[in-house]
């Protein structure tokens, strides 16, 4: 019989764990929560000061008795649930159920999952934090009180099924308002002019820049005219030449946010897939002779810090790897976000000594690729800033001026080990200029103008939206992929092209809220609600109080909307064909991917259909079909032809209705990190990206 128990929450993390106690611990599970709110009601009494209503949750009832009898034989025990809020949470409900004094020293947090980190734990066990516990129970009843109080209303006004919840609605609402943007914005033309110059046989670009020394905007084509009949022969003096040495110094370590957006960005990962992936490498991998050994500290932070003992193995390894002069020895001190928990480290490897190298053949290839990029984002953190030499020259033609600009990597530092990446996904390179020096003259063999138009604001992608998120308060490390998650099931948005776009449905749905209940889309009461959860935790706020401030208002304007909202009927969009089973018309239907068909004669029937999408180009295998775009499982698009499965043409690249000039076979539309380009879909033929 062992001496202790240790409850955590997942199978994956009781079996690590369990190997760095030995015997006289037996490590349990509780598979996350035991006890909740209810879901068949709000399970908060609102006449008695918000009490909430726990219950065992349905099916957790065998693990609770099994802990139960654990409990009752072990001389202590210990709960290990997680470092957050919810974590606590967790631990209290726990201690009540399986009656431990809350007030004893029954609590052990650890950041990482790793021999030493766990044994240290050990021996600081600390009571339950009721601050934690109470900010925790706010969020909840918070959600209840809003959720269970609206979603309600939505059922019986616009259809079953819907809910409303308050970072959510935000969420929406943000991309609600982004689609206006775009629909409302009116492009401003305005132009540029790109010179191709050469020099003792070399060549180098430069843009218009100004006139008679003044900076000059080119809004027209008559501009660009008046700067081109300036022009005196196509020998331009260089006027001034500036080098100078610039350094950039690297980015912090990873928060939750910036994990998720970064995933996004270089691996195409989802939010919910980066999350489910770090959970992993938290709770620990097989490594072995080595054992099962956590490789990240914990994954829900916004917090940049690092202990000095991984700044420390951190400096030790730049050194040894990469040399004494990659060393940072005065790294800077991380901005964190005013609401940072700075009771977390940042996310970081428990041991930058297990490289992506040294632990390659334990992981899954996606694993591997997560783990790389936040083991590469840490060590880089603690190099030496990267040093550029820059070079910008002033070439001018009778009063009209050219600049051209160059930079050319001086010392790697950071960067030969990590580059943060960017939304628009242009790589980083290297623009030299020739050796060019003031007096000297540069002949212009190419002066090109340009039209160009303002662009609308682009749709949020989820790493987009989740930075925004971050930026204006809302929600917290925990929330942002539920939150996402959320908002595509409830069929509120779709993802096109990895972008949000707003449905009827969630425009409906945001109509009415912001009509009854404004306080919940608004941005600045979300991120003061969001403030006052953390005043909760800092024991700086009573949860009752809070909530109950809330409320008053909430309840009024909720009487309100049960008398004044009005029943919304929502039509389906006839499809213009008849279903193929029982011969009533198909309507168009929105789900989480998107639209579809679906029979009207549901539920009757349950016939659907995926949206067929022609993008006018014969199949080149059957000649007799037309190419169609589809979805894969994944929701991955392709292309095939529409005779399937009687022919089975199929190509990840778009075609198009022209054929090689080369060889005469398809060609078809490459996306890459830079941008679209054409190539034949057979020899080497490729066509300048647009």
């Amino acid at each position: 019989m062992s001496d202790y128990l240790v409850i955590v929450e997942s199978p994956a993390k009781a079996k690590t764990i369990g190997k760095y106690l030995g015997k006289k611990y037996a490590v349990k599970a509780s598979m996350g929560h035991v006890i909740d709110l209810p879901k068949s009601q709000m399970g908060v009494d609102v006449e008695q000061g918000y009490t909430p209503k726990y219950i065992t949750i349905r099916g957790k009832g065998p693990i609770l008795k099994d802990l139960k009898a654990a409990a009752k034989k072990a001389k202590r025990v210990y709960l290990a649930a997680d470092p957050d809020r919810e974590g606590e949470a967790i631990a209290w409900h726990l201690a009540h159920s399986l009656n431990i004094d809350e007030k004893s020293e029954c609590r052990v947090v650890f950041n990482e999952i790793t021999k030493q980190a766990i044994k240290d734990s050990f021996k600081k066990p600390r009571t339950i934090d009721m601050n934690l516990v109470d900010a925790q129970q706010a969020r909840r009843v918070l959600d209840r009180l809003v959720g269970y109080n609206i979603s309600p209303l939505l059922w019986k006004k616009v259809k079953k099924g819907l809910s409303a919840g308050r970072v959510q609605s935000v969420a929406v609402k943000m991309i609600i308002d982004r689609e206006k943007e775009i629909k409302e914005f009116e492009p401003v033309e305005y132009w540029s002019i790109a010179a191709s110059f050469k020099k003792d046989g070399e060549e180098f670009e430069a843009k218009f820049f100004a006139v008679d020394g003044e900076k000059r905007e080119l809004s027209s084509e008559s501009d660009v005219n008046e700067v081109l009949n300036k022009l005196s022969g196509d020998s331009f003096k260089i006027d001034q030449v500036k080098k100078r040495e610039r350094k950039r110094n690297p980015v912090a370590p990873f928060t939750t946010s910036s994990l998720q957006q970064e995933a996004a960005r270089k691996l195409n990962f989802r939010a919910k897939k980066t999350m489910m992936l770090a959970q992993q490498l938290y709770e620990g991998i097989d490594l072995g002779k080595e054992g099962t050994v956590g490789l990240i500290t914990y994954m829900r932070t916004d917090s940049t810090r690092l202990s000095e003992t991984a700044k420390k193995e951190a400096e030790e390894y730049i050194e040894t790897n990469y040399g004494k002069e990659y060393v940072n020895k005065t790294v800077a001190k991380s901005k964190q976000n005013n609401n940072a928990q700075d009771a977390h480290e940042a996310i970081r490897p428990t041991s930058v000594i297990l490289d992506p190298k040294s632990v390659k053949s334990y992981l899954s290839r996606d694993q591997l690729r997560l783990y790389k990029l936040i083991w590469e984002r840490m060590v880089a953190s603690q190099m030496a800033p990267a040093i550029l030499d820059t070079m910008s020259v002033d070439l001018v033609n009778n009063g009209v001026t050219f600049r051209a600009t160059g930079s050319k990597l001086k010392f790697q530092g950071f960067m030969k080990v990590y580059i943060e990446g960017n939304d628009d996904g242009k790589k980083e390179e290297d623009r030299l200029l020739p050796e060019l020096n003031e007096g000297e003259t540069a002949k212009a063999e190419n002066i090109d103008p340009n039209q160009h138009f303002t662009q609308p604001p682009p749709r949020y992608t989820e790493a987009r939206l989740v930075k925004t998120m971050e930026e204006l308060g809302i929600g917290r490390p925990s929330t942002y992929a539920p939150t996402l998650d959320t908002i595509q099931r409830r069929g509120y948005v779709a993802l096109e092209d990895k972008r949000f776009v707003p449905t009827e449905l969630g425009e409906i749905v945001l109509e009415l809220i912001e009509e009854f209940f404004p306080e919940i889309l608004n941005v600045d009461f979300t991120a003061k609600m969001e403030g006052d959860l953390d005043a909760i935790e800092d024991g700086e706020e009573q949860w009752v109080k809070v909530i109950d401030q809330f409320y008053q208002d909430f309840e009024k304007r909720l009487k309100k909307a049960e008398e004044e909202m009005k029943e919304v009927e929502i039509r389906d969009e006839p499809a213009g064909e008849d279903c193929e089973k029982c011969g009533h018309e198909m309507v168009y239907k929105m789900g989480r991917y998107g639209k579809f068909m679906a029979c009207s004669n549901f539920p009757e029937c349950r016939n659907t259909k995926a949206i067929i999408k022609e993008i006018g180009v014969s199949c080149p295998d059957c000649k007799d079909g037309s190419i169609v775009e589809r979805k894969s499982k994944k929701r991955r698009i392709f292309f095939g032809c529409n005779r399937f499965p009687e022919c089975e043409f199929l190509s990840w690249d778009k075609p198009i209705a022209r054929t090689c000039p080369k060889c005469n076979e398809m060609l078809v539309e490459k996306k890459t990190k830079k941008g679209v380009h054409v190539q034949c879909s057979k020899c080497d033929y490729k066509e300048e990206s647009n």
